[in-house]
């Protein structure tokens, strides 16, 4: 018996194949019935999640619950300089998200001048923008350059983004508009 699942690659955004050979007449055990029906269950919450946000068409990258960069505050990639986690007590609506802040004064920066603060791409992965696609973020895997911010998937693809950092934000600001027009503004 062999079981199959497909993967996506985050690196090259491939579907890859994967296996398991069950050897010779091995049936699947109560534990490995259940991992499935696990897996299963993510897969249709994902699925959920995923239509959810996307029949939200936001501009901006949203979590599940709307929150714009996983809820972190963007003026702090600015003012302190690090990734800081937003509050729900300082929320500023904008251009379909929610943008959450770690205090009233970054609140009131990020309304006084969201384009200034917001990340480029929509907070989408920069990496993925330039390789004509997107993909989610982690707040940790960040950039400032040039006074703009720019996110990516993980550690690993901004370190793949870095390598060359002013060709690929030349790429991603051509792919960004056929991209975005499938967004609401």
């Amino acid at each position: 018996m062999c079981v199959v699942w497909r993967k996506i690659d985050p690196i090259s955004g491939l579907n890859r194949r994967n296996h398991i050979l069950l050897e010779g007449n091995m049936k699947p055990n109560l534990s490995m019935k259940l991992n499935g029906l696990w897996v299963v269950a993510l897969v249709a919450l994902m699925s959920f999640a995923t239509l959810n946000t996307a029949s939200a068409k936001s501009l901006y990258n949203s979590s599940l619950f709307g929150t714009a960069v996983e809820g972190y505050d963007v003026v702090a990639y600015f003012t302190e300089g690090k990734p800081v986690e937003g509050n729900s007590d300082h929320v500023a609506e904008w251009k379909g998200s929610k943008w959450q802040f770690a205090s009233a004064e970054n609140k009131a920066l990020f309304e006084a001048d969201p384009e200034k603060y917001a990340p480029q791409y929509g907070g989408y992965c920069a990496w993925a923008v330039s390789q004509g696609y997107t993909a989610s973020i982690v707040p940790e895997a960040w950039k400032i350059v040039d006074g703009k911010l720019y996110l990516n998937y993980s550690k690993g693809v901004q370190n793949t983004w870095q390598q060359d950092i002013p060709g690929n934000i030349k790429l991603a600001n051509n792919n960004w508009p056929k991209i975005s027009k499938d967004f609401d503004e």
